[in-house]
């Protein structure tokens, strides 16, 4: 494809990742219900690693032996992520769910300093002030309180944004296409082995049942390989803040979905909530350079 259309389906690809992603929590939420954490994610990674390396094709060439420990790091942090996230899951609603998760990209820039020593600037400070209200308000009880499930989905926030620094360190100089399918690979790994020690596998006729064949499907197909690599595609023929402020309506897709196919409630204080967490979001993505851009060039008068 030339260049030309590639820019032109990039955001495009970037809109379905999102609402693919933010979809998938409602869907998560149907499956958890029916097959045990830890089978859930060993199955879905096993498939997500076996499409992708199919697509990677020619991309194989590449391979050398350190893509198997880079993407065991890799893997053990998204492991964890999705672990608790999903854990979490079954204690809370999707949609606030969806919303805490995204905190992990305000934690990004402040443990990238724990590890490479560079400071978060005024943007990621400001982000981070305004991300702690609005998990206030989505998250504390009437007697200031959290649940177990908003607390489980904070701490996946905190292994996401740690899968991020990963990935920054690890993946400079290797093809990101092998290195996720060895992510996948071992994360379906760890699944496996927590599954077989810590519960019990559910019955096949539960796995072949024809609604979760379905969601799994959705799950593996779409959530993990389609998306990923609309993503990747998508960041690739874009600017960096559109493609972030994009990425980011994952959680707002989330509430969207979660509201009209599985019923969340919404009130007015969980709205004012997600809307300080999409802006946090924003913020610390973006720096509000597309705003800066505009007042830097501003439009001339006609006549």
């Amino acid at each position: 494809m030339n260049e030309h259309l590639m820019r032109r389906l990039a955001k495009p690809m970037l809109f379905a990742a999102a609402f693919i992603w933010g979809s998938s929590f409602f869907i998560m939420k149907g499956a958890v219900d029916v097959i045990p954490t830890f089978y859930l994610l060993a199955i879905r990674f096993t498939g997500g690693a076996a499409l992708l390396a199919l697509i990677c094709g020619r991309k194989w060439k590449r391979f050398t032996a350190d893509y198997l420990w880079r993407g065991a790091i890799m893997g053990a942090f998204l492991f964890l992520a999705y672990s608790v996230q999903t854990f979490g899951l079954a204690e809370t609603t999707p949609s606030k769910n969806a919303f805490l998760t995204a905190v992990y990209c305000v934690l990004v820039p402040f443990l990238y300093w724990l590890v490479a020593r560079q400071r978060p600037d005024r943007y990621n400070i400001l982000a981070a002030l305004l991300c702690i209200s609005g998990v206030g308000l989505v998250s504390l009880t009437e007697s200031f309180t959290v649940t177990r499930g908003d607390a489980l989905t904070l701490c996946c926030a905190v292994f996401y944004a740690s899968h991020i620094v990963s990935v920054a360190k690890v993946s400079p100089g290797k093809d990101i296409y092998i290195l996720t399918v060895f992510q996948f690979f071992w994360a379906a790994v760890y699944a496996w082995v927590c599954g077989l020690l810590f519960q019990q596998f559910p019955p096949v006729e539960t796995l072949l049942n024809a609604d979760m064949v379905i969601q799994m499907g959705y799950l593996i197909v779409m959530a993990t390989t389609v998306a990923l690599l609309f993503q990747n595609v998508g960041q690739v023929w874009s600017d960096p803040a559109s493609a972030s402020v994009i990425l980011s309506l994952e959680s707002v897709f989330g509430v969207l979905c979660s509201v009209i196919f599985y019923g969340d409630p919404v009130t007015g204080r969980l709205l004012a909530g997600f809307a300080l967490i999409f802006v946090a979001v924003v913020c610390s993505e973006t720096k509000f350079s597309f705003l800066r851009r505009k007042s830097e060039h501003p439009a001339q008068s006609v006549g």
